[in-house]
């Protein structure tokens, strides 16, 4: 039994993905990761972002980057991007799925189309992305994955039916994914964030003049991207090397709140 006390939050070094990582969570949470020295894959629809992204990090932190638009909803564009990940970084031990989309349209008006995008996004891209790593998770140890959920896979909302469902679909194939990665000794956790800062609420906020959405919040304030970053580096690294299958909670204080 280890009685080392030192920080181990860049342990293991080996590289991340992060998809969703040129904005929002996606990009602080590669910040986050780069900054302790662990290399790191930008993921993102928007290929030009990805690379300003990987470019600003290596230009802040010089760890090796690499940067791949990709679409998640196209099972067949994984395949050449992990292998230019596997070509850029020095390994890949950790994942970090932070891509998402949020639109709003409510139960009579969500249609067919939106409905199998967020699906397939949050959760087929989850599963199947995992289940290429596998073999470069079982070659490094201390391999661990991070998935972002929300407040709303556990809240009843009837303007994100989809979202919801597609965010409720990640915190349970979380926790399946959990239970057989653990035998290679890989972890899978996922972070249900609440309101936070970024690009993606930015309507929600806008429409909140009366701060309504803050004034329930105990911490009374939206959240800060880096402070949902900093959770997934934690869990990425060996400070938390026996939490595997849990959600954690980071909404300020939103869901255990009583205020009106």
């Amino acid at each position: 039994m280890t009685q080392d006390m030192h920080p181990r939050l860049g342990d293991p070094g080996t590289g991340v993905i992060i998809t969703g990582g040129a904005s929002g969570i996606g990009f602080a949470s590669a910040r986050a990761l780069a900054a302790v020295g662990r290399p790191v894959a930008i993921w993102d629809i928007n290929g030009e972002a990805a690379h300003e992204a990987a470019q600003r990090l290596k230009a802040e932190f010089d760890v090796p980057v690499a940067a791949t638009a990709i679409d998640l909803r196209d099972p067949a564009a994984l395949g050449p991007a992990l292998d230019a990940a596997r070509k850029a970084l020095p390994s890949l031990g950790a994942l970090a799925y932070c891509a998402g989309v949020g639109r709003s349209a409510g139960v009579r008006e969500v249609g067919l189309e939106e409905w199998d995008s967020m699906i397939a996004v949050h959760a087929r891209g989850l599963m199947f992305l995992v289940q290429a790593m596998i073999p470069d998770f079982v070659a490094n140890p201390g391999s661990a994955v991070v998935a972002i959920s929300s407040i709303n896979a556990h809240l009843g909302a009837a303007n994100v039916p989809a979202y919801s469902a597609a965010k409720g679909a990640v915190s349970s194939l979380v926790r399946s994914l959990a239970d057989d990665l653990a035998r290679d000794g890989v972890r899978i956790n996922a972070i249900a964030p609440g309101f936070i800062d970024t690009p993606m609420i930015q309507r929600v906020k806008q429409a909140d003049i009366s701060g309504k959405i803050a004034g329930r919040i105990l911490l009374g304030r939206l959240g800060r991207s880096e402070e949902i970053g900093r959770v997934v580096r934690f869990l990425l690294s060996g400070e938390a090397s026996y939490v595997t299958a849990a959600e954690i909670l980071v909404d300020g204080g939103n869901v255990t709140s009583q205020r009106g």
